[in-house]
């Protein structure tokens, strides 16, 4: 089976306050929205932000909790740049969760909370590359 990830999709509590933090703090403009969802294409795969409630309803599970024991990456250019996407984040609803700082394992990181508690480490690490089409490569 292909090593792969099509979608990931968040659920989320107010889908005009996600799309803020997504828009205006990444600066990802949606592909596709709606009253419940909205789409964002990323480099390879699909993000979507999912009403809550609308999302259980889709998978017929109720319930759904808080975000847990993971995260999500999004890794910059530069050193230089983790601060000012974090202030950005903040800025457009995030939540800083840790002021970016030296990482134990190589590189410089932060983290914040989106406005549904979803966690973002925004790093930089000389040994993954980017390219130009915004793939990183693990690079050890």
């Amino acid at each position: 089976m292909q090593q792969q990830i099509s979608v990931i999709t968040l659920g989320i509590s107010d889908l005009a306050r996600s799309r803020r933090f997504y828009f205006e703090g990444f600066g990802w403009a949606p592909v596709f929205e709606n009253d419940e969802i909205i789409f964002y294409q990323m480099n390879g795969f699909v993000l979507g932000t999912f009403e809550k409630s609308a999302l259980e309803k889709d998978m017929a599970r109720s319930g759904l909790s808080t975000p847990g024991a993971f995260s999500f990456a999004h890794n910059v250019p530069s050193q230089a740049d983790v601060a000012g996407v974090m202030e950005q984040l903040v800025t457009a609803g995030g939540r800083l969760i840790r002021p970016a700082d030296a990482s134990s394992h190589g590189g410089f990181r932060g983290y914040v909370a989106d406005p549904d508690d979803h966690a973002w480490e925004i790093a930089w690490n000389p040994n993954w590359p980017i390219d130009e089409n915004g793939h990183v490569t693990f690079a050890l």
